[in-house]
């Protein structure tokens, strides 16, 4: 018998989870992200996970934020833009000018037309002029070309000089989505060559451990749609790994929970992500998958984030009201597990006779620089004072333009700020201990001490008071994050007014809440929570809203069991279109096919379709495959009787379970 092993990547935690098909979870483990080499937490947590003599593994499984977080904070490889066919004005569109952030575009004359017709000759004397020239300063090439959907045989042979002549990876868009719109598919394939390099990374540093632990077993990757594929087909198409902790979430709640039409919200350090399951699949976004502003044409799951996480910063909103988030703190309690010596500090403040508005807040750094000189000189003089470990934000913040300076190395990622979070409120009250109790305390009363003088409530200066607000405040957001969601999906933007929003606020209110009217909300669906800080919120939230909230066994570590609990699925999509009078012509893999029978397009596309769909599959470690085809004829009414054919689409989803080995 062998065993899997799933692992997962996330904003806070890194997960690891020996697991049984037949029995679930075996062993499972935590340790935190290292975001500067996500490799060292990855090591730690299996290594405790699989403890000193691993057991036979047959598959691993790997879901990650890496791609998500790369695209929203501005990381990823240089790269060169190759549009065929195109003129400059292609840069306006889809953001794509600003998701180059000043790398190279060449273009080149070619491409094809809506028919898959040639509309101008391959330049390919320009394209290996152009390439030589910017080939030194990149990481990868993007192919994109005009109307390459109907007819790839521009981009697959840009594809084949590129990578003779470079050596450089080049990815070209039919590849990645059969979708018209040629900017945004520019815009997917762009970003998925910028990706490239940090996913090599990643599965490299992967294998490398787990080569050294003697475990030789297939390393499937969590896409965003919760399917899985091999390494080696992420290490190509890194882009459709966007929104993989989510969708591995997703699937891992459903294997827990075995239900089948549910809400699944996941909380984790940062975020709460809300998704749904319908007939036991996650619904899938139609529009692609959105990463911060760039919508691309990745498939992928439709999530509802919500700025509500355990590590959610307190603050005082533009009302002046106390609510939780979006921005992301260290918790005080982790923060005096790490540095000790921030209690003192925090005594320190209790003790004067002043208070200030941030006490109990410090900035730490994240990560190491490998050339702190080329950081700006006011920014580089913030992070050399961080050298010894964290540092009052009061002390940071009264001396000339650090301020600013801080802020921008917190955007960077490479500062944090550490503050009193929801997770440190449950470690005041005994409902969490895998930190400091102490520095959560000293938090609570810092924290305490000036929200009292502000609401001018002496109750606050309790700790235990203090952390139970904070604790209400976070099962008030939930709810509501949960209410959102489930508005969003009957299509309603219920929360865009304040009189809308202030009913929402009042229906989640706790039983002590004031107010004459105390409107009722239910939701109609259980939700399954998942999360480390899923229990502490999640039974209460729910019963507002006259739901069940069903918190499986390991929901703390669902990404990781959806890792290695998913199956392997692949699209191929075959058109059919109208060229001219009567005439079809089917655009598939091998080249425009032309017939004036639909039956026989029909027939000609389902094999195409079927084929790549199945090629596919095999391709990213699927065994027993199982093919479903799909087909829309569209047809209008003739002037004088009878039916038209417009257009046709013959899609083949292929699934398997992922292949093992004994």
């Amino acid at each position: 018998m062998s065993f899997r092993l799933g692992i997962d990547t996330g904003g806070t935690y890194t997960d690891a989870v020996l697991f049984d098909p037949d029995k679930g979870v075996v062993r499972a483990a935590k340790a935190l992200t290292t975001k500067h080499d996500l490799t060292i937490g990855v090591r730690a947590a299996v290594s405790e996970a699989l403890g000193d003599t691993p057991p036979p593994i047959g598959l691993i499984g790997l879901s990650t934020t890496l791609a998500t977080n790369a695209l929203v904070e501005g990381h990823g490889g240089p790269v060169a833009l190759v549009l065929i066919g195109f003129g400059a004005d292609a840069l306006e569109r889809a953001d794509l000018k600003e998701a180059l952030r000043g790398d190279p575009v060449l273009f080149i004359a070619g491409g094809h037309d809506a028919n898959g017709r040639e509309q101008a000759p391959l330049d390919e004397a320009r394209l290996l002029e152009e390439a030589a020239r910017v080939a030194p300063g990149i990481d990868a090439f993007a192919i994109t070309g005009h109307f390459a959907v109907r007819n790839p045989g521009h981009e697959r042979r840009a594809a084949e000089l590129l990578a003779t002549a470079t050596g450089k990876p080049a990815t070209a868009s039919h590849e990645l989505t059969a979708r018209l719109d040629g900017t945004r598919r520019a815009l997917t394939t762009l970003l998925n060559a910028r990706l490239i390099g940090d996913i090599h990374r990643l599965i490299g540093g992967v294998r490398g451990f787990l080569a050294e632990r003697g475990i030789d077993a297939p390393l499937m990757v969590t896409k965003g749609d919760g399917s899985l594929v091999t390494a080696a087909t992420a290490l190509l198409r890194p882009v459709e790994t966007i929104l993989s902790g989510p969708a591995a979430s997703v699937v891992g709640a459903a294997h827990l929970s075995r239900l089948q039409d549910v809400m699944v919200s996941d909380i984790g350090g940062t975020t709460t992500d809300i998704a749904f399951l319908r007939g036991g699949r996650p619904e899938l976004d139609p529009n692609g998958a959105r990463v911060g502003r760039f919508r691309t044409m990745v498939e992928a799951i439709a999530v509802h984030t919500s700025g509500l996480g355990g590590d959610s910063e307190v603050r005082r909103d533009e009302l002046k009201r106390l609510v939780l988030g979006p921005r992301r703190a260290v918790p005080l309690s982790l923060l005096a597990r790490q540095h000790p010596g921030v209690l003192a500090e925090m005594e320190a403040q209790l003790e004067r006779p002043f208070w200030r508005p941030l006490d109990g807040m410090f900035a730490v750094r994240m990560r190491a620089l490998d050339d702190p000189a080329a950081l700006p000189r006011l920014q580089r003089e913030v992070w050399e004072w961080l050298a010894e470990g964290p540092m009052a934000l009061d002390e940071i913040c009264e001396r000339r333009h650090a301020a600013r300076q801080l802020e921008r190395l917190v955007d960077r990622g490479l500062v944090a700020r550490a503050a009193f979070t929801p997770s440190d409120a449950a470690h005041v009250l005994g409902l969490q201990d895998n930190w400091d109790p102490a520095g959560a305390r000293l938090g609570a009363r810092l924290r305490g001490r000036y929200e009292s003088l502000v609401a001018k409530d002496e109750r606050l200066l309790d700790p235990e008071h203090f952390a139970r607000l904070v604790v209400e405040l976070a099962i008030r957001q939930t709810a509501c994050a949960l209410l959102g969601a489930a508005f969003a999906e009957d299509g309603a933007a219920a929360t865009e007014t304040s009189a809308v929003r202030d009913l929402l606020e009042r229906a989640v209110s706790g039983d002590g809440a004031g107010g004459l009217v105390r409107p009722r909300m239910e939701l109609r669906l259980p939700v399954v929570a998942i999360g480390a800080p899923a229990r502490l919120f999640y039974p209460e939230a729910c019963a507002r809203l006259a739901t069940e909230a069903v918190i499986p066994p390991f929901a703390e570590v669902s990404n990781a069991i959806g890792a290695v609990a998913g199956d392997v699925v692949q699209h191929a999509r075959v058109t059919i279109g109208l060229v001219e009078q009567q005439r079809m012509r089917v655009h598939g893999s091998n080249g425009p096919f032309d017939t004036f029978v639909l039956a026989e397009a029909l027939a000609h596309a389902r094999i195409d379709a079927e084929r790549q769909a199945r090629a596919r599959a095999q391709a990213a470690g699927a065994v027993e495959i199982a093919v479903v085809l799909d087909e829309k004829v569209t047809m209008v009414d003739g002037i004088e009787g009878g039916s038209i054919f417009v257009e046709a689409v013959v899609t083949a989803t292929a699934s398997g379970r992922p292949g093992l080995v004994a």
